[in-house]
């Protein structure tokens, strides 16, 4: 079987390009391959890269080539009576849009420009109507294209969306397991997890320090008003520890009523003074669900120094927050 008994057979493709390439008809390839020179092509010899000059169009005469577009676009492979870049000698130079590589051993036509050229002056009816048909397809092909990118834009889009929901909600997750369900503050894991991350942020002149806050008889609190007014209160003192805290501070609630604020202060004198206008803050709260009208906390404090841990802040800030108790609360006491 000849080329031109299959001209218009259609390309092995793949993906979902299912495209046919312009018929041929046999006037047309006889014409074009009788000013095209033949050239014999071996498997992976390259024909062209994207992007080159294009200076002529090839006819396939036997044995096959790809045509590879890139950009999630599916390669094509043309074989015998097939033809490809028509438009460097319809429109003169331009860049390729694909790669040609050759798949099977077989012979080649190159046509040029200026072989084309001549060509149309001695046959303009049967190129017009060839050049017409080829145009047509290539149109049709780029609105197949748009399409196939519409499609794949819009995928891609959802696909975004579904990530931005799928971290939305890892987000979520992660700051429920941090944070207490009651106040929102950080919780006893995230308490951890700041500690963990504190030598990513210089202190800069800073000291760290820990405040430890305990509400003042609040088993008796809740005795007398309910569990209901008893979380009221929780949520207000969250609310004050919360305002006290400052860039790269924490607050946060290790449970029942006791809370911690993790603070970067410069010596004694500041430390002192953030907790005492917590406890004043505090001392300020106005709750209508409280029969008694007014909360105080207890504040133990202490400096974190390097050479210590959480586990030994902890308990010397809890010895200081015990002698505030100890007291009669509504103070602050500082670890020695």
């Amino acid at each position: 079987m000849s080329p031109v008994d299959i001209l218009t057979n259609g390309p092995a493709v793949r993906g979902d390009d299912q495209r046919l390439p312009s018929p041929m008809k046999a006037e047309e390839w006889s014409l074009l391959t009788g000013v095209g020179f033949a050239r014999a092509v071996l498997p992976g010899e390259q024909l062209f890269r994207r992007g080159d000059d294009a200076q002529a169009m090839f006819l396939v005469d036997t044995g096959s080539v790809r045509l590879s577009f890139e950009d999630g676009m599916a390669d094509k492979i043309l074989g015998p009576g097939q033809y490809f870049g028509e438009l460097s000698v319809f429109i003169g130079q331009h860049q390729r849009f694909a790669s040609a590589v050759v798949e099977t051993e077989g012979v080649l036509f190159e046509v040029t420009a200026a072989e084309f050229a001549r060509l149309l002056e001695r046959e303009p009816g049967a190129l017009s109507r060839f050049m017409l048909r080829s145009f047509t397809y290539l149109v049709t092909g780029e609105q197949q294209l748009m399409q196939s990118l519409r499609r794949r834009n819009e995928d891609l889009m959802q696909t975004l969306d579904t990530l931005r929901q799928t971290r939305s909600e890892l987000s979520v997750a992660q700051q429920l397991v941090r944070s207490d369900d009651l106040t929102g503050l950080a919780n006893r894991r995230g308490l951890y997890r700041y500690l963990d991350e504190t030598s990513r942020y210089p202190l800069a002149g800073k000291r760290m320090a820990l405040l430890l806050i305990d509400i003042d008889r609040f088993k008796r609190l809740n005795d007398l008003s309910g569990h209901l007014a008893g979380d009221s209160a929780l949520r207000a003192v969250a609310d004050e520890v919360r305002r006290m805290a400052g860039p790269l501070e924490l607050p946060c609630r290790l449970g029942g009523d006791e809370f911690a604020l993790v603070l970067r202060v410069a010596d004694e004198g500041d430390l002192a003074n953030r907790a005492l206008g917590l406890i004043a803050a505090i001392r300020a709260l106005r709750l209508p669900s409280l029969r008694e009208q007014h909360l105080t906390v207890s504040v133990g404090g202490v400096f974190c120094d390097d050479q210590g841990g959480w586990s030994i802040w902890y308990s010397q800030g809890d010895q200081a927050l015990y002698e505030a108790k100890s007291r009669g609360g509504d103070r602050w006491r500082l670890a020695l």
